[in-house]
């Protein structure tokens, strides 16, 4: 019996064993927590697309500038065809509810309204610097992001935190920055004489782009990014080519055809087509939000290029506006939005959910939850490994200390 009590006195005197001590998060470490691949790539991918839309910008400011050209349809239907050309021969090669046919007969008229609403946002934001002002455009133009946030939260239960609605705030004063910066250099010049007009031109098209882009984020996220790009470069490409032949034919008949325009149509082209096709992906890996965040840094690079092609003159809250935006789209990146309340993906009457690329041989329905669930695992992952080095290091140190949260 004795044997025995004295075998159970070690147990007892675990409970007494005092709490694992903690060692004090250094500021690297903080820095670390924060900064993860993931979060750095969604950042380099989305000043990636800025750098597009810069190459857009650019090459239509040197048309208009040094060749009097202004088509911004022309210009975007070269776009729209590309995009039928290169993603609507997978989705004929396909079988099953991914091919052609099966996708025209469900849900045409869907893609048919994504594709004017996306034809006509370009047209109109292109259209509105004849009228208005550069900051008044800059300011209307973020009109964006309260759409997305208010499309998100409908149609795809997005929950959003304080920590988000803080990254926001950031960004929009980085934009704050750049029209000060816009104001105290002087390019804030009108570019036409009605000023209302393309106020209201601005505003319509920035809210065309936020339902263009919650759109395209539904579509990647419950079907794929060949179906969402095939079918929208099909309906682009009519959509725009009507468009094109009751408004532009003349300003197209009037053109100078040299190599240096044709040049710069087909470099417009080229970067609008490289945006369109990265876009899909950024979306999927971040969010319609995130994406229109990061793409505030546009008009910055198109500034610095300007520096050199048009002669524009530099202040130092640009530099200030940079880095409040892409320290706005960090914070925001820092924590996932959350979904309320998940549910299954219900097809409209006529819909079959396709399979998507990375599963080709799934047939089941796809849920949101389960396209976040990949970035939830690696939150854990991340969080397991942020635990063992807490624990490696009060190890080594020997001396309990707290945590600094």
């Amino acid at each position: 019996m004795a044997s025995i009590e004295e075998s159970r006195e070690p147990d007892a005197s675990v409970e007494n064993i005092a709490p694992v001590p903690k060692v004090a998060l250094t500021w690297r470490d903080r820095l670390r927590s924060i900064l993860t691949w993931k979060v750095l790539k969604m950042v380099l991918l989305g000043q990636t697309l800025s750098l597009l839309i810069c190459g857009t910008s650019v090459t239509s400011t040197l048309l208009e500038a040094k060749y009097k050209v202004s088509t911004p349809t022309a210009q975007s239907f070269l776009n729209y065809i590309l995009l039928a050309l290169v993603f609507s021969i997978p989705l004929v090669r396909r079988s099953g509810d991914d091919n052609i046919k099966v996708v025209m007969k469900q849900r045409w008229w869907k893609y048919v309204i994504v594709a004017l609403i996306d034809v006509e946002a370009n047209y109109l934001v292109v259209k509105a610097y004849q009228y208005t002002t550069l900051t008044s455009i800059q300011l209307l133009d973020c009109v964006t992001i309260p759409v997305v946030l208010v499309l998100s939260w409908i149609f795809l239960h997005s929950r959003f935190k304080w920590v988000h609605y803080g990254g926001i705030a950031v960004c929009l004063l980085g934009v704050g920055s750049l029209v000060g910066a816009d104001l105290l250099s002087g390019r804030d010049h009108v570019g036409g004489t009605d000023k209302l007009l393309g106020d209201m031109l601005c505003l319509l098209g920035a809210a065309l782009y936020g339902v263009s882009n919650v759109a395209e984020e539904y579509v990647v996220r419950h079907f794929t990014r060949v179906e969402f790009l095939g079918m929208l470069g099909i309906f682009g490409s009519v959509i725009c080519g009507l468009q094109l032949a009751i408004l532009e034919r003349h300003e197209l008949a009037t053109i100078q055809w040299t190599w240096q325009v044709g040049l710069l149509f087909v470099g417009f082209a080229v970067c609008l087509f490289a945006l369109y096709t990265i876009f899909p992906t950024v979306i999927k890996m971040s969010s319609a939000v995130v994406v229109n965040l990061s793409i505030l840094t546009a008009d910055l690079y198109t500034l610095f290029l300007g520096l050199f092609l048009f002669h524009y003159v530099y202040h130092g809250l640009y530099f200030l506006a940079f880095v409040l935006i892409v320290a706005g789209v960090v914070v925001y990146s820092t924590k996932p939005t959350s979904e309320a309340p998940p549910r299954d993906y219900q097809a409209m009457p006529g819909d079959s959910t396709s399979r998507g690329e990375d599963d080709p041989g799934s047939r089941q329905p796809l849920t949101v939850s389960e396209n976040l669930e990949q970035d939830r695992l690696e939150e854990d992952q991340e969080q397991r490994h942020r635990d063992a080095n807490r624990t490696l290091a009060q190890d080594l140190s020997g001396s309990p200390v707290d945590v600094m949260v």
